[in-house]
């Protein structure tokens, strides 16, 4: 259920999903400078996928899993969102990619070991549990495989930035539900699910892109993402 509240600050809050359906409809045409930042990092972490069995879990209009399809990889792509998925399946190339709906807080609907790759793009922050979600994805990789994950840095939210949005029929900030954990949470929570950290990096708003997205001007030398690799043992 939607849960819509104005809060004190003078903007809306609302669930995950219910955020997320009503921000679907101008996702891709935002200039989003932690998107921006994130997108080549998780392609850099990634690799070369062709040939390989991907989940991208909390696809949203499909940025990642219509990329890695092209790229040869065999894509299951999941996301509670209806909305965004709308988006992603009209998009060029969407008939390469199973498109799955799925509640992020429940088991996800697949056996063990059934992926190569995991991809969970921007989604940590919306996980009140990140330990169960971490087992999750662990369970459906393979032993061989790995997990690349990104996250808004911590260090926003002590500027009171969460994903957010301006709706634009009532003009308001709108901000689906997000959760404020630490690294350290992030980091103990894969580590008590069986998962090892291959790769661990913090990325802040460099001078180039505050240049080409106005948007991303005040957070200059600030840390914004947040990127993990981990490994099952």
């Amino acid at each position: 259920m939607t849960r819509n509240q104005h809060q004190p600050g003078g903007f809306e809050q609302l669930s995950t999903e219910g955020g997320y359906d009503r921000w679907a409809r101008i996702y891709d045409n935002e200039d989003n400078p932690l998107v921006a930042l994130e997108e080549p990092e998780m392609a850099r972490l990634l690799g070369d996928v062709a040939g390989l069995d991907v989940v991208d879990v909390g696809c949203g209009t499909g940025r990642h899993a219509l990329r890695l399809a092209a790229a040869g990889a065999r894509v299951t792509a999941v996301d509670f969102s209806e909305e965004m998925l709308k988006q992603a399946r009209a998009k060029r190339g969407a008939t390469n990619v199973k498109f799955v709906r799925h509640d992020l807080d429940e088991r996800l609907p697949f056996d063990d070991a059934s992926f190569d790759r995991v991809v969970c793009g921007l989604v940590l922050e919306h996980i009140a549990d990140a330990g169960r979600f971490l087992a999750e994805l662990r369970r459906v990789c393979r032993p061989d495989g790995f997990l690349v994950l990104s996250a808004m840095h911590p260090a926003m939210m002590l500027r009171g930035i969460t994903a957010r949005f301006t709706d634009p029929q009532s003009g308001c900030e709108t901000r689906p539900q997000s959760y404020p954990h630490q690294i350290s949470d992030y980091v103990m929570a894969a580590v008590h699910v069986g998962l090892r950290i291959d790769h661990i990096s913090e990325h802040v708003v460099p001078e180039a892109l505050a240049a080409r997205m106005e948007r991303a001007r005040r957070y200059v030398g600030w840390p914004m993402l947040l990127m993990l690799r981990l490994r099952p043992l």
